[in-house]
């Protein structure tokens, strides 16, 4: 799937082959059971129709959104095959047909699917991130849960990403001890980083998300993903600026030789971080250009000085091979999923599979 060029404006290519080579990775690391695929916030900013369907094709068969709405557009997208699970829940009948498995989050969500009696449901026990689901006690109180034909119980690791954090020893021991409480239940553990944490965090099903589109699962350490995709955008203008210009809003920069400044078709509306103000760089004909001035809205201005040959229509490289979305972090003092998810509904998306 190919979108029309867009020569005035950014495009993001992403990589169909490695997200789907990525999440065989992730199979391959976790020997325990399945691995699903969490499409929530349009696969992370990728898209989630062309992501989920190649990942189907390669036999993933379980997938996790955020929403409600997210599940019933990604059904439209997959048919009636593959599992899609609501994590933000939902009430009975609520998904009008879409054949969505809800997450039962709170002790009501519980009652209102048991009542309604509901085929088919993930139980959410909090072991420690003190967000959604049920902590020990309020389990406890739900008593016999089997009318509900629970497909899996499931908890959220809160600091999988460094694996000497005493939490997540603790989170093991207590969602065993859920687990007890519903034998014969399958489990579902680990999260990206969880995979990498060893067999004490494998379970029937692991709910990969943010590893399947090249952010790093083991921080500090070298990343075993693949990168998925890369943004381009245009260069609108190139202007020779003399030593002593300001450029940009605030004049926050102002240059100190004389300059070559290129204006580039990207800003803050299409997700790129205003705090990259400064600090960012784009890979311009395989050199590095710096952002100077303030990323406004709709443009960002590069010094290309030491880039001669750069004209104006030739595309610079904001995201990829070059700089991945976690070194884009390290730069916004951010994280890489911001990144992902910021990417702008302006860029047209190009998919390949090469």
């Amino acid at each position: 799937m190919v979108t029309e060029p867009n020569p005035y404006g950014g495009e993001v290519t992403v990589d169909l082959s490695a997200i789907t080579a990525n999440w065989l990775e992730l199979c391959e690391r976790h020997q325990s059971g399945h691995v699903g695929a969490v499409l929530k916030a349009d696969a992370y900013g990728l898209g989630a129709g062309p992501v989920g369907k190649a990942l189907a094709t390669a036999t993933c068969w379980n997938f996790f959104v955020a929403q409600l709405a997210e599940g019933v557009a990604l059904r439209r997208t997959l048919s009636h095959g593959p599992m899609i699970a609501v994590l933000g829940g939902f009430g009975p009948g609520a998904d009008q047909g879409a054949g969505l498995t809800p997450v039962l989050n709170t002790p009501q969500d519980v009652d209102a699917h048991r009542t309604a009696g509901t085929q088919g449901a993930i139980l959410h026990v909090d072991t420690g991130m003190e967000r959604l689901g049920l902590n020990a006690e309020q389990l406890a109180q739900c008593g016999d849960l089997t009318g509900l034909r629970l497909r899996y119980v499931m908890t959220h690791l809160a600091c999988a990403d460094n694996p000497v954090d005493p939490m997540n020893s603790a989170q093991a021991a207590r969602f065993a001890a859920a687990r007890a409480r519903l034998p014969g239940v399958a489990g579902s553990f680990a999260n990206s980083s969880g995979i990498f944490l060893g067999e004490t965090f494998g379970s029937e099903l692991a709910r990969p998300g943010c590893a399947l589109y090249g952010i790093n699962p083991t921080p500090g350490r070298r990343n075993p993903m693949r990168q998925v995709m890369r943004l381009t955008v245009p260069v609108l203008q190139i202007r020779d600026v003399a030593a002593g210009t300001p450029v940009g809003y605030g004049a926050t920069w102002v240059a100190k030789r004389d300059s070559r400044v290129a204006t580039i078709a990207a800003g803050y509306a299409d997700g790129y971080l205003r705090h990259l103000s400064g600090r960012g760089i784009a890979i311009a004909a395989g050199r590095e250009a710096p952002i100077v001035g303030r990323v406004s809205m709709d443009l960002i201005t590069l010094d290309v000085t030491d880039v001669p040959e750069l004209r104006q229509g030739d595309r610079v490289e904001l995201i990829g091979p070059h700089q991945t979305p976690d070194q884009v972090a390290d730069l916004a003092g951010t994280i890489g999923y911001e990144v992902l998810t910021s990417l702008g509904a302006r860029y047209a998306r190009r998919y390949t599979t090469a």
